[in-house]
């Protein structure tokens, strides 16, 4: 037997301003033993997503004018399954490549350093700053050997600062004290896991739900600009496509993205390419803007202001928005124009230090859960904001941070009460679904987003990256998804959430 703590929902659900009876809407059950780690990953998994789906069902009961909350159940298995979605998914039968070999921890002369180099120009800047040419015919295997023995050389502060200085990605690997008395750590400290406030006034709108009914999903004739990267972002944008969300990401033809990610976060999306300091491609966005009802942008606080991106500028010029803003390091202290990842935070913050192994050797958790978590949250706050939009106006800005959701987790989440030792082994093929899709067959994790009974599915299969025109998806006329169904193996078992050496990018 197991009792689920609801305290992390209770406590999330009142930061975004919600009427703490409606959590009483939420159930939770399935398997015991899942996403075990020496910190509450598992519950704290379960909150983001209990508070996305109740979020989720306020806003379908407000577009239809009121009445009973729908009931939310989450299910630990399906939370499981899409927290580590990266791992299950399969495109034309293949699977997503694990860490670029440059990405993972070192020894250093003092500690450990964690690097993270899985995209192009950050391998070329991290190799810069340590004086190394690239593999060229050594290959890999030697590059990371001569790596490793400047590494060893170095303190672990001083190859922190040298690398960041350079444009690339490494951080020392520290323990909670440690974080807790860096000026980051010591700034983070004193923030909330989040925040959702009304930045301007502005008057209530109603987007058009399609038939001129009541709406089938709660994000159904919602306008989503898509401005993010990696996982956290476009987990939440992700699950705004589930909801009924048109959603659209925009980058930059100059900074490419991996496919493989693409293929994982890119469900229900479209996708395109728009340079802003172009004129052309600048009046376009501007027209895309000008009928969004949300934008979300996950770049490195400031990167994007020369744009005109800042949540006041958007303010001022589509009164009415829901803004959500989503950093490594948060808006603030002296890294808060820094670049970062999910791998990174873990390190930075104490979490590689609580989650060694026996040797001592910095560990990892289950899953890229800062990414998902907070990918999690941030949806649920831009559902929040859409039911405070449509009840007294106002434009909305919620802010968060993966360094935030760290210490969230590692502070304050409640544990549940067991009555037995976990096996951490579940079936995860109830959780898996299999369609066919424009690039080939594709197994993924369902969304364990879920209310009033319903198991939502995403209306479109990932593409390619950029390929899409930069235009609503309402204006290409309907698009019609193909059959799923649940996946089956060729030989069943049972799926254990180890933990891996280095994770996903």
């Amino acid at each position: 037997m197991i009792k689920r703590s609801t305290e992390a929902t209770d406590h999330v659900w009142a930061l975004l301003g919600g009427d703490p009876a409606r959590t009483a809407a939420v159930h939770f059950g399935g398997p015991a033993g899942t996403l075990q780690a020496r910190l509450p990953v598992r519950e704290m998994a379960r909150s983001t997503v209990a508070v996305c789906a109740l979020a989720a069902a306020e806003l379908a009961a407000a577009r239809r004018g009121g009445g009973p909350l729908p009931a939310v159940r989450v299910d630990d298995g399906a939370v499981a399954a899409a927290f580590v979605s990266e791992r299950h998914l399969r495109v034309a039968g293949r699977a997503a490549t694990p860490f670029a070999p440059l990405s993972r921890f070192w020894r250093t002369a003092d500690g450990w350093l964690r690097t993270h180099a899985n995209y192009p120009h950050h391998r070329a800047r991290l190799l810069a700053a340590l004086g190394q040419p690239d593999a060229g015919a050594d290959g890999d295997e030697a590059l990371a050997a001569r790596v490793a023995d400047v590494l060893a050389a170095r303190e672990a502060a001083q190859a922190e600062e040298e690398i960041h200085a350079a444009g690339g990605l490494a951080v020392t690997v520290r323990t909670p004290h440690e974080w807790a008395v860096h000026p980051q750590g010591a700034a983070v400290a004193q923030r909330p896991l989040l925040s959702l406030e009304r930045i301007a006034d502005a008057a209530v709108r109603t987007p058009g739900g399609g038939s001129g009914g009541p709406p089938a999903l709660p994000a159904e004739g919602l306008r989503v600009l898509d401005l993010t990267r990696v996982i956290a972002g476009p987990v939440a944008t992700r699950t705004l496509a589930l909801l009924g969300a048109d959603v659209l990401r925009v980058d930059s033809p100059s900074l490419p993205e991996s496919q493989e990610a693409h293929d994982d976060t890119g469900f229900g999306k479209r996708s395109t390419t728009l340079d802003l300091a172009r004129a052309a491609d600048r009046a376009t966005f501007e027209e895309l803007l000008a009928t969004a009802d949300v934008v979300v942008t996950g770049y490195r606080p400031g990167a994007l202001d020369r744009h005109g991106l800042s949540p006041q500028a958007l303010a001022e010029r589509r009164p009415g928005l829901v803004i959500g803003q989503l950093s490594a390091w948060g808006t603030y202290g002296p890294w808060g124009g820094r670049r970062g990842f999910d791998s990174l935070v873990q390190a930075a913050c104490g979490i590689a230090a609580v989650e060694a192994g026996p040797d001592n050797r910095p560990g990892v958790l289950p899953a890229q859960a800062l990414d998902h978590g907070t990918g999690y949250l941030l949806a649920a706050a831009v559902l929040r904001g859409l039911t405070d939009q449509r009840t007294v106006g106002g434009t909305y800005l919620a802010r968060l941070a993966l360094a935030q959701t760290a210490a969230w987790l590692a502070r304050s989440v409640g544990r549940d009460e067991q009555d037995a030792s976990p096996t951490g082994a579940y079936e995860v093929e109830p959780w898996l679904l299999e369609r066919p899709g424009p690039l080939g067959p594709v197994r993924y994790a369902r969304s364990p987003v879920a209310f009033d009974g319903r198991s939502l599915d995403w209306a479109r299969l990932p593409g390619r990256w950029g390929a899409d025109a930069p235009v609503w998806g309402g204006d290409q006329g309907p698009h019609r998804p193909g059959p799923a169904r649940r996946f089956v193996p060729a030989e069943r078992g049972t799926d254990h959430e180890g933990r891996r050496p280095h994770g996903r990018p």
